[in-house]
């Protein structure tokens, strides 16, 4: 015949405690550890797409000729990839001038510079391009105004 037990061998959890840290451990800390890391990730690569679009739309703005523009834009482009760490090959940048139908930049215009790219999350192998699909696009959009004495030499 089976013997009653008392509700103090019931609750005893003696020795239960280390047991407890490790399932609690694995399965909370380590998911949120590896949140923290991505997002840290993907805000330090936002912040860098945002800094990009607003230097790239500042330096086309204030150049004193097309070909300037152009060339202070990559210059500045290589510079914030280079300190943000973002692969220049998945860079996109887009840059458009309005009114529509003027030259960029031109005296009064309004210049306005999308810079996109992805950031690939932490720990994903690059087995069947499972890298490019675990990764988080971000955009940041800068729009900067062309002074209108700007004269274009």
């Amino acid at each position: 015949m089976r013997r009653a037990r008392r509700w103090s061998e019931l609750l005893d959890d003696r020795g239960s405690a280390a047991l407890e840290f490790i399932v609690v451990g694995l399965l909370l800390l380590v998911p949120i550890t590896y949140l923290v890391v991505a997002l840290g990730q993907i805000q330090g690569q936002s912040l860098g797409v945002q800094a990009g679009a607003r230097v790239i739309a500042r330096a086309v703005a204030t150049a004193p000729d097309a070909a300037t523009a152009s060339e202070r834009a990559h210059r500045e482009l290589a510079s914030i990839a280079a300190e943000y760490e973002l692969d220049p090959g998945l860079i996109a940048i887009d840059l458009a001038c309005a009114p529509a139908g003027v030259a960029c930049p031109s005296a009064g215009a309004t210049v306005t510079v999308t810079v996109s790219t992805r950031v690939a999350l932490p720990l994903v192998p690059p087995v069947f391009g499972a890298d490019r699909a675990a990764s988080v696009p971000v955009e940041a959009r800068a729009t900067q105004k062309v002074s209108r004495f700007w004269s274009g030499r």
